[in-house]
């Protein structure tokens, strides 16, 4: 399911084929559809189109070419309507220096206006930045002390002020021009920034991807900017509907709920097994210290699954590159369960991989890496430091600074029974990359690879 998280339904572009438009988007998968009214005679028209459509939401305030003509009432009608049932957002509000229909000291005195009413309201707002980047974050920061909840619509500023608009809270949004050969800077934006903090829309009937440039756009064909962008983060269609759609559930609170504690998930062609959530660290940078949700999936258990619970789940895992253990905690602490579900995966001729942290021999008091021989054909392994002393501050380990010796003795010991061993670091600040390379492929003779710091999965 996708959500087009930003649409114009209420225009008239649509007056004529609206029932038609809204069936093809159902169509094609799109859930959800949120309609932005950006003037109140269009916020009255896209209300009365969620009334009469289930899949329909409702935004709503005031673009910034119209502002030059709101007055004090407007804003208490906008209080009014922000009361009906379907509204989810306030905006879109903010800045639009490239048409400057109002000028541009009303622009910013009524954004400021109209930032202070949504915080009054309690909605996540929609923000328009169009070529007015340093203005729109200068007013932010004025008016508020972060964390924000929003997000730019139609982002279109470099990877630099992405990352800096993801900390002050907001999401960013992605259209159809990310199909576009020249969105090259957008491109890169898509890459660089965790799928988690991305929406995806069409801001019809603007803004057509291709091959439907030129035309009027539609929430259909928001499906062409989810391909691009699963293209651009080398996931699959699905992993970006998942997670985008997730993204618009936990901001505007439209769309289904996930099911909780998953114990088999798909991202990219990959199986991965959820055994557990303990740990034998307690990692300074765990994601799970603040969500259990990984790449749209819930791996919160409530307990935990056996090995028949395993297999049952994971069916027939042949359409599947891999199957990987690894979930939202430390696998080899269910070690009798690995070797059982590993074992009836191998008879099936799976590839299988698991994802850890290195400190099983330590935890067993014994080298319990010949038990995995013939049953495991790579194994991922958690160096994330170059010496004792900062693995020890990063991941807290159970053993003290022994850990990281720990975990170099069971990377030496992979390679006797395992055929691809790596070793694996987060690009996080303190940690020295280059060194963590050199450890392992020079000193340890293992694989070596670097993971991003602020995206799991």
């Amino acid at each position: 399911m996708f959500v087009d998280s930003h649409a114009h339904l209420e225009m008239e572009d649509f007056d004529r084929d609206r029932d038609r438009v809204i069936a093809r988007a159902l169509e094609a998968g799109v859930g959800y559809i949120i309609t932005v009214g950006t003037t109140l005679p269009e916020i009255e028209k896209a209300l009365q189109i969620a009334a009469t459509y289930p899949s329909v939401y409702v935004a709503l305030g005031i673009h910034p070419h119209e502002v030059k003509d709101i007055g004090r009432g407007d804003y208490d009608s906008l209080r009014r309507l922000s009361r009906e049932k379907k509204v989810v957002a306030f905006g879109e509000i903010g800045l639009d220096f490239y048409r400057n229909l109002s000028p541009r000291e009303v622009q910013q005195s009524r954004f400021r206006e109209l930032l202070e009413l949504g915080l009054d309201l309690g909605l996540p707002l929609i923000i328009h930045d169009r070529d007015a980047h340093e203005e729109t974050l200068r007013i932010l920061e004025g008016v508020k002390n972060e964390p924000w909840q929003g997000v730019f619509h139609c982002f279109s500023g470099d990877p630099e002020m992405a990352q800096k608009v993801i900390k002050m809270g907001f999401h960013l949004s992605i259209p159809g021009t990310v199909t576009f050969k020249k969105s090259t800077l957008q491109h890169e934006v898509v890459k660089r920034i965790p799928l988690e903090k991305i929406l995806i829309e069409t801001d019809c009937p603007y803004l057509a991807p291709e091959p439907y440039r030129g035309k009027r756009n539609e929430p259909a064909y928001i499906l062409k900017t989810a391909e691009k962008i699963a293209e651009l983060k080398h996931l699959r269609l699905e992993d970006v509907a998942r997670i985008t759609s997730l993204n618009v559930k936990l901001l505007f609170g439209v769309g289904e709920e996930i099911p909780r504690g998953k114990i088999v998930y798909p991202i990219r062609n990959s199986l991965y097994l959820n055994l557990t959530n303990r740990c034998s660290n307690r990692c300074t940078f765990c994601w799970k210290n603040a969500s259990f949700i990984v790449k749209g999936h819930d791996l919160e258990l409530s307990r935990e699954p056996n090995a028949r619970e395993l297999l049952e789940a994971i069916g027939d895992p042949k359409g599947y590159d891999e199957v990987v253990f690894c979930g939202f905690g430390e696998p080899l602490l269910r070690l009798d369960v690995v070797k059982a579900v590993a074992a009836e995966l191998k008879k099936k001729g799976v590839k299988i991989r698991i994802d850890t942290d290195g400190q099983a021999n330590l935890v067993y008091g014994r080298n319990i890496l010949p038990e995995l021989k013939g049953l495991v054909d790579s194994i991922s392994v958690s160096l994330n430091a170059e010496n004792a002393q900062k693995y020890h501050r990063f991941c807290r380990s159970p053993f003290g600074e022994k850990g990281f010796e720990g975990v170099l003795d069971f990377l030496r010991e992979s390679k006797k029974v395992i055929p691809e061993v790596t070793a694996t670091a987060l690009t996080m600040p303190g940690v020295d990359l280059e060194a963590c390379r050199r450890l392992a492929e020079d000193e340890l003779g293992v694989k070596f690879r670097a993971r991003a710091f602020d995206e799991v999965g």
